[in-house]
This record gives C-alpha cells, sequence and structure tokens, in this order.
C-alpha cells in the first residue's frame, strides 16, 4: 500500500486477517513526492508532478540515498531522501532541466526503495502462502509508471502475479470503501453493537501490531501504522 498517508506490506490472508510485514517508520512514499514538488514549486499533488518532471530528466544525475536498503527487514523510511533533495535544491539554482534531472533522481530512489522492499516481502509471504502469491499495488503513489513497472519486474523475478488497479482508482475513493463495508457485511463480520459506531479518521488494517508495536502516531486519534 503506497499513497500519501500509507507506506506498507500486509500479507493479506483473508478478509479481515490482515498481517503488517513493513511500513514506513517516518514519511509515506506519497508525502515524500509532496514535499519534492512543494520545495521545487511544481505543483500540488506532488506525485503527477514528480513523475511529469522526471519524464525529461536523467535519473543518474543526482546521488540520492535508499534509506534503509542495506538494513534487513521490511520497514522504509523516506525523511532522509527528502532532506537529501532539499540540500541539492538550496545548494544551487536549478533550472529546468535541473529540477527534471532531480525529480527523475528522486523518482527512482523511491522507485528502488519499494522494489527492494518488495522482492523481500514477497519472500516472506511466499515462504507461508498456499497458492499462487499475488502481489496488489494500490494507493495513490500506485498510478505512478515508473513504480509499477519496478513492481511488474519484481512480482516477475519470483513468479508472482501483479495486480494493480486502474489509475483511476489509485486514490481515496467512496466505492474501495463501500465494497470492503460490503464484503465484510456479506460475510457477517457485524459488529455487536449494530451499525452505531463513531467514524476513525485512523483505522489499521493489522490493528493489533498498530497497539503492541506502533511505527509511529498516536493520541486520541489513534497509531497511522
Amino acid at each position: 500500500m503506497v499513497s500519501g498517508g500509507h507506506c506498507q506490506f500486509i500479507a493479506v490472508i483473508g478478509l479481515g486477517d490482515y498481517h503488517r510485514l513493513g511500513t514506513t517508520i517516518d514519511d509515506a512514499a506519497g508525502e515524500a513526492f509532496d514535499k519534492l514538488a512543494k520545495t521545487l514549486g511544481i505543483g500540488f499533488p506532488g506525485g503527477p508532478a514528480v513523475e511529469k518532471f522526471a519524464k525529461d530528466g536523467d535519473a543518474t544525475r543526482f546521488e540520492l540515498p535508499r534509506p534503509l536498503l542495506n538494513r534487513p527487514g521490511l520497514d522504509m523510511s523516506f525523511a532522509g531522501l527528502k532532506t537529501a533533495a532539499a540540500r541539492i535544491v538550496e545548494a544551487a539554482s536549478l533550472d529546468a532541466q535541473g529540477k527534471a534531472d532531480l525529480c527523475a533522481s528522486y523518482q527512482a530512489a523511491i522507485a528502488d526503495c519499494l522494489a527492494e522492499k518488495t522482492r523481500r516481502a514477497l519472500e516472506v509471504f511466499a515462504s507461508e502462502a498456499k497458492g499462487d502469491v499475488r502481489l496488489v499495488v494500490a494507493g495513490g503513489v500506485a498510478a505512478n509508471q515508473t513504480i509499477r513497472t519496478a513492481l511488474n519486474g519484481v512480482a516477475d523475478e519470483v513468479g508472482a502475479v501483479l495486480i494493480a488497479p486502474p489509475l483511476r482508482h489509485c486514490t481515496d475513493n467512496a466505492a474501495m470503501i463501500a465494497l470492503a463495508g460490503a464484503e465484510r457485511y456479506a460475510a457477517g463480520m457485524v459488529p455487536a453493537h449494530g451499525q452505531t459506531f463513531s467514524a476513525r479518521p485512523r483505522w489499521p488494517l493489522d490493528e493489533a501490531s498498530a497497539l503492541a508495536d506502533p511505527a509511529y502516531g498516536g493520541g486520541k486519534r489513534g497509531a497511522k501504522a
């Protein structure tokens, strides 16, 4: 799951049975895209803006970090990448080509991080799963073609099937929420207290992990991840 607010690897065992394998320990990938776009003044939302500029850029011009790739585990971090890009912008006055090159380099760094961590996640999941392994990518950042291509390559390498939604559904949408609710209702997963419950701005898929070992976030709204 890759979006502006979340970036997680979730093992989906069945309806309502989810296990968090890894998560961002600070900023999500979408938030990182938004930050670069704001720093460069190229528009909002940041993901599409960065991707548009990156098409004309050289992804090898700027050397940017790939946080946590040299460490085991499936957790991710993008705060350091944001800082590295901000320092480049502060150190030089980038022209249009410079902005395109930075966007391309930045996008490549995020794609590399997601691809490698996804490869590890699939290896972990494949050792426990029964039958075919499916890699489902969702969230706003799933619309990025460079990232889709990288994830498709990983899926091919490990023999998994990549499932990515149409671009129009790579965003927050009521249909997504309604379908999840409809499936739970059809399966009899109805709250004992009926349909009267408070809306929650934060509702982790793996509530047990979020409560026992929250990656970040808390307070009245609950753990973010």
